[in-house]
């Protein structure tokens, strides 16, 4: 199989005045992009040293830059290392050190915390690609603060834009390494390859029926693999357009999708949100976009109803890094009857749902859910012990919870680790957490087990109330019980202003268990 840079030269030779990309300074046609590239591998290459199986971070912004450089690392079967831009110094080096990176893209108001860890770190150099500066080794640590002569830009530039000569790529070798968010310990780097970006694309055209007459608008950031995978990626293979907004704001984005008659928006609920509830929501022309779709956490039902009433289409799905990342999709139609889905595989995507000893549970029953298919990922990166436990027999076991109804569609009933015994009685925070989300004045809620001398474990909530709403535990607790048995409703209630969240937005569940506010 070819690498996915290929897509991006044959595009350049059948149709080459098409756009390919589209940011708010500039537009590249699939002729400049193919150039682009080639020019990005050349300097890699040359002045980096990159070749097969070296590790290359991006430590940056979303823009045209990184797209250039994902593609220009696959030509030259490189290994990139998306970083993301709200960690510390010391879960960077955590990353740096564990992928072993050798060569770090990154940007200006990035340097205050490459500082940090500049000299923890064993890089072989560091490119600065929005100061005209590169440098390396010493002159990383030591001019930090000084622009020296070489500039990214122009160094890119007097570079040829020729097809590169080199050997060919095997598309099974690991390409990325994206690291999990690690809310139960350190983050695994999930290897994914060329081969696995191939079939999210197909996944994701199957489904979406994708063409080259789309355009998609980038606002998950590119460190994340939902940002890569939906929909840059998939759209790039068809043929399409992506549009990318470097910072998310709800405004400029509705501007962007207007302007550029965008026709697919992917985000996850809290971007949903802001685009609903930017001023310019309703006066901007979104008769273009074909598909809002959401993932990356489970949507409000009333931020769905919003949209379609508005006759926006509006879809959902789940994914996982390991599974790069398209597992299910929900078709619009369904997302407004089939509340709570995630929905169906995609089109090469088996599924399981399996009890502890490994044996199917039937339809209406929670099981874990294992995945079989060409897009999950090879290993865990330097962890062989991790990778055979959740790869066993071809299948990737992950940890989620899920049922199935009658008609196929999966319901994620929360992580494993996470299920709540009480009393011997099962208890899924996330059942319980959508109970008391149903409520209006209800923000934010958070579900976690903690000890209990009767009952081994009960259920905690942690919840954000609605600026100007006003709710007691009395009326949580009495609608809980209209939507749940009485053993699943929470023991405990603590009101917070809001929750606390690791470094890519998730909830931290460990930091909850840790505040001591029981009667």
């Amino acid at each position: 199989m070819q690498g996915i840079a290929y897509w991006i030269d044959q595009r350049a030779q059948n149709t080459p005045n098409r756009i390919a990309i589209i940011t708010e300074e500039q537009q590249l046609t699939y002729k400049e992009m193919g150039q682009k590239v080639n020019q990005f591998a050349r300097f890699l290459q040359q002045e980096c040293d990159v070749e097969a199986g070296v590790r290359v971070g991006i430590l940056a912004q979303n823009g045209l830059s990184y797209v250039l450089l994902l593609f220009a690392i696959a030509k030259l079967g490189g290994i990139a290392v998306p970083l993301n831009i709200r960690l510390t110094a010391n879960e960077l080096t955590y990353q740096l050190e564990d992928s072993g990176t050798k060569v770090l893209f990154t940007q200006h108001e990035f340097q205050p915390v490459i500082k940090q860890l500049e000299t923890k770190v064993s890089l072989r150099q560091i490119i600065w690609m929005d100061h005209k500066k590169h440098f390396s080794g010493e002159e990383a640590r030591d001019r930090a603060d000084t622009a020296i002569e070489a500039n990214f830009e122009n160094a890119i530039n007097l570079l040829s834009s020729e097809p590169l000569i080199f050997e060919k790529i095997d598309a099974k070798d690991p390409y990325l390494i994206c690291y999990t968010s690690g809310t139960t310990g350190r983050p695994k780097g999930a290897v994914l390859t060329q081969e696995n970006m191939f079939w999210n694309a197909i996944h994701n055209l199957t489904s979406l029926d994708i063409t080259s007459s789309d355009r998609s608008i980038v606002l998950l950031p590119l460190f994340h693999i939902g940002g890569i995978g939906l929909f840059a990626f998939p759209t790039l293979f068809a043929g399409g357009s992506i549009v990318i907004l470097g910072r998310f704001h709800p405004d400029k984005a509705l501007e962007m999708i207007q302007q550029y008659q965008v026709t697919i928006v992917m985000g996850v609920p809290a971007i949903h949100d802001a685009l609903r509830r930017s001023q310019l929501f309703p006066t901007t022309d979104l008769s273009s976009v074909r598909w809002f779709y959401n993932g990356g956490a489970p949507c409000p039902h009333e931020l769905i109803l919003y949209y379609q009433d508005r006759g926006l289409p509006f879809g959902q799905g789940f994914g996982l890094t390991e599974t790069s990342p398209t597992v299910c999709m929900l078709s619009a139609e369904d997302a407004r009857h089939k509340v709570g889905s995630i929905g169906k595989p995609v089109l090469f995507c088996e599924i399981r749902l399996v009890d502890e000893h490994d044996q199917e549970v039937p339809n209406g029953e929670v099981g874990e859910l294992a995945i079989k298919g060409p897009h999950v990922m090879k290993e865990y990166w330097n962890l062989p012990n991790e990778t055979a436990k959740a790869m066993r027999n071809g299948w990737f076991y992950t940890g989620d919870l899920a049922r199935r109804d009658e008609e196929g569609f999966l319901y994620i009933a929360g992580r494993r680790k996470e299920m709540i015994i009480s009393g011997g009685e099962n208890i899924y925070p996330l059942e319980v957490e959508q109970a008391i989300g149903s409520l209006p004045e209800v923000a934010e809620v958070a579900v976690v087990g903690i000890a209990d001398e009767k009952w081994g474990e009960v259920a905690k909530a942690f919840v954000v109330i609605k600026e100007g709403a006003t709710l007691t535990e009395e009326m949580i607790r009495h609608a809980c019980q209209m939507k749940i048995a009485k053993y699943k409703t929470p023991k405990y209630f603590v009101f917070l202003t809001e929750l606390p969240r690791n470094a890519t937005g998730k909830i931290d569940k460990t930091a909850l268990q840790r505040i001591e506010s029981n009667p």
